[in-house]
């Protein structure tokens, strides 16, 4: 299955990229984040689960246990964005 998967902010600067599509079985938002905190070095860093970042799916909030499926987009961004 194919997801989107967005970063903003420091998150974008920090992965040098805006965007990525990635082919993972249906999933929950914190099996992504650890399937992202895998590759090790700024991902395992910004991703931590001590760093202040959110999640959404499909543009809404979503917990850590939030069910991501195929075509889902799913947003990470600091917790205050601007314009």
């Amino acid at each position: 299955m194919t997801m989107k998967v967005l970063y903003f902010a420091h998150l974008r600067e920090q992965f040098g990229i805006a965007e990525e599509s990635l082919e993972i079985s249906p999933t929950t938002v914190a099996a992504l984040l650890e399937h992202l905190r895998r590759r090790g070095g700024i991902w395992a860093q910004a991703l931590d689960a001590g760093q202040s970042y959110r999640v959404a799916v499909n543009h809404e909030l979503a917990e850590l246990t939030a069910t991501i499926g195929a075509n889902d987009e799913i947003a990470i961004f600091p917790p205050v964005t601007g314009g």
